[in-house]
């Protein structure tokens, strides 16, 4: 998990765990990572479980252009929650 650190910086990686945590790394090194981090994340996870973070995106934590590029790369189609203003 250490390549993953700069993108989980204000999490302490030893409490982290990767089941427990998968939608959190999944987010963050899609968001924020390298190439490199970004492949280990897919040799870590199946596709299946990434591409369900990319269609059930964590509300606020992307943003449009993050979110569409990986929508297109893993061919899916995000559920984005709108919220309603009253």
């Amino acid at each position: 998990m250490k390549v993953f650190k700069p993108f989980l910086w204000s999490y302490d990686l030893k409490k982290m765990d990767l089941k427990n945590d998968k939608v959190r790394i999944i987010t963050n090194v899609l968001y924020w990572g390298t190439q490199e981090s970004t492949k280990m994340l897919f040799k870590i996870y199946d596709l299946k479980s990434i591409k369900g973070v990319v269609a059930r995106p964590m509300p606020g934590e992307w943003n449009k252009k993050s979110l569409n590029f990986w929508s297109l790369i893993l061919d899916v189609k995000p559920q984005v929650r709108v919220r309603k203003v009253s």
